[in-house]
């Protein structure tokens, strides 16, 4: 019996792993082929990046303050206190940056799209627009896919300079460290190379939310407790392929 339950929570995870990849591949596709809602793109645009600004930004600013509280703390015990810009930089633009500010959209606007897709499958929307000869995965889903895969790297590259202000105002403010010289040493030590996976993991981290969200609302239950289980499992889900969809990305800029 042990070994039953086992295989078919096996089963049931690559079943579901399965219908998940496939529907991506639906909603990429649906993405590239003709009619296009250009309206519907540009709102979801605006709901999922101008008003994603304000947690992205706030998670961001004290988020690089602790950090740079915390190395000058920890360097202090080696005389490199002399570390803290370039470590607050790297480490907020290769990783915090851009894992928070998914972590932050995955919960808002990630639980948002799986909410308002699974409602409308409950009141059967969804089947009204197959009624019309409208596409729900062109007009529904693409839109969304597609304004989190553009999207997400802009709040990463505000989420990364936000991060970094944090960690400025800090250690000149509090560590004692003038302006000139944390300015100089972020600049000396941050690279372009570092940038460009910044982006590039935003990219993927708002194309997983995005999907994940979509999927979870389109394959939602019936009644409330449906709508409700879509939402908890699109913010758990996105987080947990985030993260690590952030390993495999760092293991594929960093380690080659």
């Amino acid at each position: 019996m042990f070994l039953a339950g086992i295989g078919r929570a096996v089963l049931g995870l690559c079943d579901a792993t399965g219908a998940m990849v496939l529907f991506a591949l639906r909603a990429v596709v649906n993405i590239v082929v003709p009619p296009f809602y250009g309206i519907e793109f540009l709102r979801q645009m605006l709901r999922i990046g101008y008003f994603s600004l304000p947690v992205v930004g706030l998670t961001a600013l004290f988020t690089g303050g602790a950090l740079a509280l915390q190395i000058y703390a920890g360097g202090s015990r080696f005389n490199a206190e002399s570390a803290v810009p370039s470590i607050v930089a790297i480490g907020m633009v290769r990783e915090l940056g851009p894992v928070l500010c998914g972590l932050m959209v995955a919960g808002r606007v990630g639980a948002s799209i799986a909410a308002e897709i699974g409602s409308m499958r409950v009141t059967e929307q969804i089947d009204a627009l197959t009624t019309l000869s409208t596409s729900p995965m062109k007009y529904l889903v693409a839109p969304r896919v597609l304004a989190a895969t553009l999207t997400l790297p802009m709040l990463t590259a505000v989420s990364d300079i936000i991060g970094v202000m944090g960690g400025f105002f800090v250690g000149t403010t509090r560590l004692n460290i003038t302006s000139g010289n944390y300015i100089q040493n972020t600049l000396d030590y941050l690279t372009g190379g570092d940038v460009v996976s910044s982006l590039v993991k935003g990219a993927v981290f708002g194309f997983i939310i995005s999907v994940v969200g979509c999927y979870e609302g389109y394959n939602s239950g019936r009644g409330a407790q449906g709508v409700a289980q879509a939402t908890r499992a699109a913010v758990v889900t996105a987080s947990i392929l985030i993260l690590a969809a952030n390993y495999l990305l760092t293991e594929a800029f960093f380690t080659t």
